[in-house]
């Protein structure tokens, strides 16, 4: 079984929001979600810390996560940039609660990480899984401040938006100028030499980022346009601009993500076809457009607010991802390739740009 890395999981928001124990197996999980019906996702979780053991997923990319709205936007959100940080403290708490607990470990220098990598591949069982700190949505930095206390904190990865408009940006399903405040924060996370996450930016943001920034981006959990026909997607001059700028790409396991027309609520994954062979699709895109398999990893967002409802109807939990081993093979991809799109593409990526 193949080390797999997982450039993308919401971790502490599925622990102090939809209160789930990641520590219990997925199936305890589901039933004490039994007759909830607050989240369309409840009794459906695919994610847990012995599901990705079983799937040899020892490193991570887990999130800090909270919105600011300000009063006339109607996304779900904190009334205050001062709530969302305090939201994202508890979320930080938690991870370090995980880590006394040896369920998790924090990856913050090169030196970390390949000692990390050696651990697990000694005892796997015992070795705590290995997680990068990501702030995703930075509404939450109230000034640049808080930005460096995060980084104390091991922050390494930062996307400037996530779902509208943003402090910092503007995100999915918006569109607008990163702004003043938004070159601010760009030039303090190019001096902290922070990786900066182009996942969520609307076009307009993506490119004035791509033109200020000039230190190490990738895009943690993003597919393709060409295959849905969607902003949240990269079109093929973004995907060339980041493969210049030696980025990688997370493929995202969100329906809406991978199948085009897909109806959060209606479309059914098996009636739909939404198997795991079609992230291949995406996968295959970028690496035609790059000539190489040197810049696809795997960002998967299986607890990002969806669960069975809305993923492929051939992953029961995210121990299944291990299943495109197979797939990428028949669809004639070398040993090799598959081993950088598992995980070697995102760990080179960490060795050389994590500080």
């Amino acid at each position: 079984m193949k080390f797999l890395f997982d450039a993308h999981l919401d971790l502490s928001m599925n622990a102090l929001e939809w209160n789930r124990d990641f520590r219990q197996e997925i199936s305890m999980i589901r039933s004490l979600e039994q007759g909830m019906t607050d989240l369309p996702d409840r009794e459906k979780g695919v994610v847990s810390f012995p599901a990705m053991r079983e799937g040899n997923i020892g490193l991570c990319v887990a999130t800090l996560i909270a919105r600011y709205v300000k009063p006339k936007n109607k996304l779900p959100g904190w009334n205050s940039p001062e709530q969302a940080w305090a939201q994202t403290q508890g979320q930080l708490a938690w991870y370090r609660a995980m880590e006394e607990g040896q369920h998790l470990i924090q990856i913050k220098t090169p030196q970390d990480l390949t000692q990390h990598l050696s651990r697990w591949e000694e005892n796997a069982v015992k070795t705590p899984i290995g997680y990068v700190l990501s702030l995703e949505g930075a509404d939450s930095i109230i000034s640049m401040d808080h930005l460096h206390r995060m980084h104390g904190e091991g922050l390494r990865a930062i996307g400037p938006a996530h779902y509208g408009p943003g402090t910092y940006a503007f995100g999915t399903d918006s569109s607008g100028s990163i702004g003043v405040q938004g070159k601010a924060l760009l030039k303090e996370i190019s001096a902290l030499q922070l990786i900066l996450d182009a996942t969520h930016l609307c076009d307009q943001s993506f490119w004035e980022a791509m033109e200020m920034y000039e230190g190490p981006v990738w895009a943690s959990h993003s597919n393709v346009r060409t295959w849905v026909p969607n902003e949240r997607q990269f079109n093929d001059e973004q995907i060339k601009i980041l493969l210049s700028r030696g980025a990688v790409i997370g493929m995202a396991f969100d329906a809406w993500m991978m199948l085009p027309n897909w109806k959060r609520g209606s479309t059914d994954p098996k009636s739909s076809g939404l198997n795991l062979e079609t992230i291949v699709d995406h996968i295959d895109h970028i690496c035609q457009l790059a000539g190489n398999s040197n810049h696809v990893m795997i960002g998967s967002d299986l607890d990002g607010g969806f669960g069975k409802e809305q993923c492929p109807y051939d992953l029961e939990t995210i121990a299944d991802l291990q299943k495109l081993d197979g797939i990428l093979l028949k669809r004639g991809y070398k040993e090799e390739d598959i081993e950088k799109i598992f995980s070697k593409n995102g760990i080179h990526f960490l060795l050389k740009n994590l500080s």
